[in-house]
């Protein structure tokens, strides 16, 4: 969420289906909860289901035994790709893969955030391009009580515990954003 995302997507990536707007990123780079650097004391307050947004987030969570729920990673953290150890331990298994340029939404994302989410087993979903933004449509699909955990670069882990109040708040973030809203809020219903 806090990476500056680089909106030159090539013509081979998928139609956006929402575009984080320049004036937004500024916004983004705020954490949206709580930061953690013990991946065992957030999981004290964390809800269920969990999603997991970011490589090293992830691979935190597997460390304290804790597989998240849903997971999505993109191989990279802070624009560098992740090192061999982390990277097989977030993609060993991953069961889902989406292509989602730099700093846009796409329909792919959103409709494998969503099936994983009604999925009764864990299930990670790999991203070719970048996953950050994600974490805004999670919060707005997951069920209230879950817990949305993303990377806040050199600080630590963001816990957002989702509700319907979160849920508004994101949901009104999101209408701020380039793209097709109707189609969004259709896919996350």
């Amino acid at each position: 969420m806090s990476r500056d995302a680089d909106s030159n997507a090539s013509a081979d990536d998928p139609e956006p289906l929402l575009s984080l707007p320049d004036d937004l990123r500024s916004e983004l780079k705020a954490p949206m909860g709580p930061i953690e650097t013990d991946a065992e004391a957030l999981l004290e307050r964390a809800g269920s289901p969990i999603v997991a947004v970011g490589d090293v987030v992830t691979y935190h969570l597997l460390c304290a035994d804790r597989a998240p729920d849903v997971a999505l990673v993109d191989g990279r953290t802070k624009r560098s790709e992740v090192d061999a150890e982390i990277r097989e331990a977030v993609t060993t298994g991953a069961s889902v893969e989406v292509t989602n340029p730099p700093a846009v939404l796409t329909d792919d994302l959103v409709c494998a955030l969503v099936d994983a989410l009604e999925r009764p087993e864990p299930t990670t979903i790999l991203v070719d391009g970048e996953e950050d933004l994600a974490t805004l449509p999670a919060i707005v699909a997951a069920p209230d009580g879950a817990s949305v955990v993303y990377g806040q670069p050199d600080e630590g882990m963001v816990l957002v515990r989702v509700d319907e109040t979160t849920r508004d708040e994101i949901r009104t973030l999101l209408e701020r954003f380039d793209g097709d809203h109707d189609r969004l809020w259709s896919l996350l219903s």
